[in-house]
């Protein structure tokens, strides 16, 4: 198990998930999950690139990070009391789609990312005998 990429698509996720709401104009009132999908795309486009192995397995590690970021950041933002209901629904099930809404860009991230840590590597010259 590769920790570091776990933790560093966490923190990505978290990161930009705390900055998405904010950051983005109009994005609550406009396409309010768009932050959780750009959200998802970044943690696992660094899970991925820095796991840097199998597409699946880069993807799997995306998925993973993705999810645990939306969660921690689901977590915080109901402890500040911050999560505003969505589309009539509890914060909890909120915090829930926000998680489901994750986990797929989290995916595609992954693959994306272990395919360019992998496109670097071969351009990349070896060391030197």
């Amino acid at each position: 198990m590769n920790d570091r990429a776990l933790l560093s698509g966490l923190f990505v996720g978290v990161a930009v998930g705390l900055l998405g709401g904010p950051g983005l104009p109009y994005a609550e009132a406009d396409l309010p999950m768009l932050g959780a999908g750009l959200s998802g795309l970044l943690a696992g486009g660094v899970a991925g690139y820095v796991n840097a192995g199998t597409m699946g397995r880069d993807a799997a590690y995306g998925v993973a990070a993705a999810a645990a970021g939306s969660l921690l950041l689901g977590g915080v933002l109901l402890a500040l009391g911050d999560a505003t209901t969505a589309f009539g629904l509890t914060a909890g099930l909120a915090t829930l789609l926000f998680v489901v809404v994750t986990v797929v860009p989290g995916a595609l991230g992954g693959a994306l990312g272990g395919t360019l840590a992998d496109a670097g590597s071969t351009r990349r010259p070896g060391p030197a005998a």
